[in-house]
């Protein structure tokens, strides 16, 4: 069963969607004890850091990390990957799990002298993918997915791909049973049911 944490933002809907496609049994859920004891939690999300205030309002937050702790896998989606990391200049006042180290920053107005569009809309490709990664199995350097974000996550030792829009930036991230994605897999045709089938299988 994969708990499927609900807090009030963006995307659940069609990721329920994918992953019921895939053959998942899900659990849209904002019970922290569901997701204490569920063997696999997804995090999605769409819009403001903010949002993701309401998880520790509801003890999801600490549901997460007792979770994670034992060995549940653990996938968050857009927001839900930035949430893995301390923080997001979006909401600096608002903590995220801190499960990787760094903060998730706007991208820049300017890059080689010329104006960089934000937010990044639309499809990119995948680089630097690692071959030791169980999200990305079967997902080849160049593979496009589907981007629509204003905030980026920081390249860290745990990046299992980058992305170039404004530099490099985490596309996932991934270590041990913690796995974060920024595009949208629900939306990234064949490859990003190949990543959430990874996920579904693991």
């Amino acid at each position: 069963m994969i708990a499927v944490i609900d807090y009030k933002a963006g995307n659940l809907t069609s990721v329920v969607k994918a992953l019921n496609f895939l053959g998942a049994q899900t659990l849209v859920t904002q019970d922290p004890e569901v997701v204490r004891v569920a063997p696999k939690v997804v995090l999605p999300g769409v819009g403001h850091f903010q949002a993701t205030s309401l998880l520790g309002e509801l003890g999801l937050t600490e549901a997460v990390r007792k979770s994670v702790a034992k060995g549940a896998w653990f996938l968050g989606i857009c927001v839900g990957l930035q949430w893995l990391f301390e923080g997001s200049t979006e909401a600096p006042g608002v903590a995220g799990l801190g499960h990787f180290a760094g903060r998730c920053e706007r991208f820049p107005a300017l890059f080689g002298g010329a104006e960089l569009k934000s937010p990044h809309v639309g499809w990119n490709s995948l680089e630097g993918v690692r071959a030791d990664s169980r999200l990305l199995r079967g997902v080849k350097d160049g593979g496009f997915v589907y981007y629509t974000h204003s905030w980026r996550a920081p390249v860290v030792e745990a990046t299992a791909a980058v992305t170039e829009y404004g530099g490099a930036f985490t596309a996932v991230v991934e270590r041990e049973n913690v796995m974060g994605v920024q595009f949208h897999p629900e939306k990234s045709s064949a490859v990003g049911l190949q990543v959430l089938r990874n996920f579904v299988e693991l």
